[in-house]
């Protein structure tokens, strides 16, 4: 059972709530918090780290819902993106953004990629490797949001839910119908493919042969505390259900 929610390890680059038991359900939130440190100026306004580029807007809050209510314990990066992208490879272009939809991330131009990885990217996968070898799940819950439309784009994005994934489909094979029958409109790899950006679960799943659901909800409706609670209840029952379908 998860220990009531509580944070079982914290450290700049992450959280970890709930304590994992073998056999059961792990989330992880790459892209969950907004931090900056202190000594990394950005150099843009503030209003955008509480946009898309900066935050995955309503994850932090589903994430801490599903290891406080339900049974799922959370590792949650505790480190904007616009910091150090935890989603991407370490020789991505995009792991320190220079320029992210349209907005110059002035901050980042010439930046120490390198000390980055060091002070971010490298701990935050260490520190999730070792709790999930510990933690031994059936299923890792991988968890983002995406907005209704982009700024440098026209394109519509009329899914409500995206199932992501690479290689590995046994999972979504399984969740996508579910999450259908939900009454849901929902994205088979959309609107972004697992095949292009799915780092995490590559490395942590895909690579070790773990079964996982890469989840993107949109924003719009990840807002409001009842938006967490409707997607943290949605989300936990499908992914125990995928989990026992599993076995």
């Amino acid at each position: 059972m998860v220990d009531n929610g509580r944070a079982a390890a914290v450290s700049e680059v992450f959280r970890q709530l709930g304590t994992p038991t073998p056999g059961g359900i792990v989330c992880t939130a790459d892209h969950a918090s907004n931090a900056v440190p202190a000594d990394i100026p950005l150099g843009i306004p503030a209003h955008l780290l509480h946009e898309h580029i900066a935050v995955d807007i309503g994850t932090e809050a589903i994430a801490e819902l599903l290891a406080r209510d339900h049974a799922i314990p959370a590792h949650i990066a505790a480190v904007s993106r616009l910091v150090c992208d935890l989603n991407r490879e370490e020789a991505a272009s995009g792991l320190v953004p220079e320029a992210s939809d349209g907005h110059p991330i002035p901050g980042n131009v010439g930046a120490d990629k390198e000390g980055r990885l060091s002070r971010f990217h490298r701990p935050y996968h260490s520190a999730l490797e070792q709790w999930l070898e510990v933690a031994e799940p059936a299923l890792i819950l991988s968890l983002h949001s995406f907005t209704l439309r982009l700024a440098t784009s026209d394109a519509a994005r009329p899914w409500q839910v995206g199932v992501l994934y690479n290689t590995d489909d046994r999972a979504a094979r399984i969740a996508i119908p579910m999450l259908a029958a939900e009454g849901l409109n929902v994205g088979d790899n959309l609107p972004y493919s697992g095949r292009d950006l799915n780092y995490t679960m590559n490395r942590h799943a895909e690579a070790k042969g773990r079964p996982y659901i890469g989840i993107e909800i949109r924003q719009d409706l990840a807002q409001t505390p009842e938006d967490h609670a409707r997607w943290a209840h949605i989300l936990a029952n499908i992914a125990q259900r995928v989990a026992s379908a599993l076995t």
